[in-house]
C-alpha cells in the first residue's frame, strides 16, 4: 500500500534516503560520522519543509514496514528545500552554512522526484514501479503537469525502469561530479 509518511517514520526511512546519499559520493558525507547523519536526517525529517520531510514522501508499506521511499517538490521549493536541515548541523559540529546540495537539480515547471529508493529487503518486488505510479496524483495536486527526475549515467537499470514508465530524457546535469541524464514525464 503507497500511503502518506508519519514523523514516526524517521528511524525507517533515514536508511533508505542513505542508500541514494552514499550512491551519490556527496563529499560532505565523508566529513559526517554515520550516526551524526542519521540524528540530523531524523531530526529534519520531521520538521515541514525540508528536502527529506515527512511531508514530502509517498511510502511504500508492505506489511507495517517501509518498504521503499519516493520524495520530491515542485520546483518552486528548491530554493529553500534544504534550510531546515540547517538549523540541526551545529549539534554535530558542523556550520550551519553547510550544504550537501550545492547544485541545481530542477527544472522550471516540474514536480521533481528527489529520491525513490527500495529496501534491499523488498527490491526486485515492483515497489519502485508502484511507487512511480502514485506520484502524478501528488505532481498534480502540487500544481503540476510534469515530473523530472535525474537518473546516473552510470545506472542504466534505473533508467530504463524511468523510460518504461513514460520519462523521456531532456537534458544532462552534472551533480556532485556526477553526469544525470534529466528525465520528465508529462502527466
Amino acid at each position: 500500500m503507497i500511503r502518506r509518511a508519519t514523523k514516526e517514520d524517521a528511524h525507517e526511512v533515514v536508511p533508505l534516503v542513505n542508500i541514494i546519499l552514499e550512491d551519490m559520493e556527496i563529499p560532505i558525507l565523508k566529513e559526517i560520522p554515520l550516526p551524526d547523519l542519521f540524528k540530523v536526517l531524523e531530526l529534519a525529517f520531521e520538521t515541514e519543509d525540508y528536502r527529506y520531510s515527512y511531508g514530502r514522501v509517498q511510502i511504500a508499506d508492505i506489511d507495517g514496514k517501509v518498504a521503499g521511499v519516493a520524495f520530491g517538490y515542485p520546483d518552486e521549493d528548491e530554493g529553500h528545500i534544504d534550510h531546515a536541515m540547517s538549523q540541526f548541523f551545529p549539534q554535530i559540529g558542523l556550520p550551519e552554512s553547510t550544504e550537501f546540495f550545492p547544485e541545481s537539480e530542477v527544472l522550471p515547471g516540474e514536480w521533481y522526484l528527489d529520491t525513490l529508493a527500495v529496501s534491499p529487503d523488498f527490491q526486485g518486488q515492483g515497489i519502485g514501479t508502484t511507487l512511480l505510479e502514485s506520484l502524478p496524483e501528488v505532481a498534480r495536486a502540487a500544481g503540476k503537469n510534469k515530473i523530472g527526475l535525474n537518473v546516473d549515467v552510470g545506472n542504466p537499470k534505473a533508467e530504463k525502469l524511468y523510460t518504461k514508465m513514460g520519462f523521456k530524457t531532456v537534458g544532462n546535469m552534472v551533480i556532485s561530479g556526477h553526469d544525470y541524464h534529466h528525465m520528465q514525464k508529462d502527466i
